[in-house]
């Protein structure tokens, strides 16, 4: 069985089908790029994996065990829903630093409040994961000094402070100018080589076909093509797919 496994995952909002009957799975390890137009779906499906939106159908599997089903959702305990947000971390497109508190403050609060471990164990870990994403002499700096490269790195550092089995990037570099682009794929592309379990949602092409395992192209709600990035930019089989790909690489 698959490290991650998704199957039949549906949502609506109101009366509009958001996501229709989602399947897809994921080995430990590896990088699943999501790309596609905006209103295909992507935001939302990383949402529900996440559990900031619950899907109305479908269940969502980690290492074997079934950790969420759309038909008991509802009766879901508070502490539950914790529990299975634990299992993943997401890194926003716009960064969400607490700007009152300092890069370390911001990577070691979570953490803290959810009591994972002693307090020097928190810091001491925050402090390598600060170091890991180049920033260990801007431990003490705050948000607003830091450029948006700088902020999406801590942001990305404070995902992985509570130790996530699956990370997953939302646009992360979206809001950020081309010349930052570059410093915060480099890191995620390292964590690629921790052997880390990813799911990429990118409009940066290069990235997903030199990085991921396994891309997926969303449109309308649904998974139109699945493959290794050789199949899905060389040999794309959906004519949405080979649309999109056309209009993506003509704009650089």
């Amino acid at each position: 069985m698959a490290f991650l496994e998704v199957c039949g995952l549906k949502k609506n909002f109101g009366k509009t089908e958001v996501l229709k009957n989602i399947d897809l799975s994921l080995e430990k390890g590896q990088v699943l790029a999501v790309i596609g137009s905006s209103g295909g779906g992507k935001t939302t499906l990383l949402r529900c994996l996440n559990f900031l939106e619950f899907a109305d159908e479908g269940t969502i599997s980690v290492g074997g065990k079934v950790i969420y089903d759309g038909k008991a959702a509802k009766k879901m305990t508070e502490a539950q829903m914790r529990a299975c947000r634990l299992h993943f971390g997401l890194v926003f497109q716009s960064f969400n630093l607490f700007p009152q508190y300092s890069v370390l403050g911001n990577v070691t609060l979570a953490p803290t409040l959810l009591k994972l471990d002693t307090p020097q164990n928190i810091e001491a870990r925050a402090r390598a994961l600060i170091e890991r994403v180049g920033l260990a002499e801007r431990m003490d700096a705050y948000p607003c000094q830091l450029s948006g490269g700088q902020q999406q790195r801590v942001a990305i550092a404070r995902a992985l402070a509570l130790e996530p089995e699956i990370l997953c990037f939302d646009e992360p570099t979206s809001a950020l100018d081309p010349e930052l682009t570059g410093e915060v794929l480099r890191v995620i592309k390292g964590l690629k080589g921790e052997d880390r379990t990813m799911i990429v949602v990118t409009h940066e092409m290069e990235f997903a076909r030199n990085v991921a395992d396994v891309v997926i192209f969303m449109a309308d709600g649904r998974i139109a093509e699945i493959g290794t990035p050789e199949a899905v930019f060389d040999h794309p089989q959906n004519e949405k797919t080979r649309a999109f790909l056309r209009s993506s690489f003509e704009k650089i």
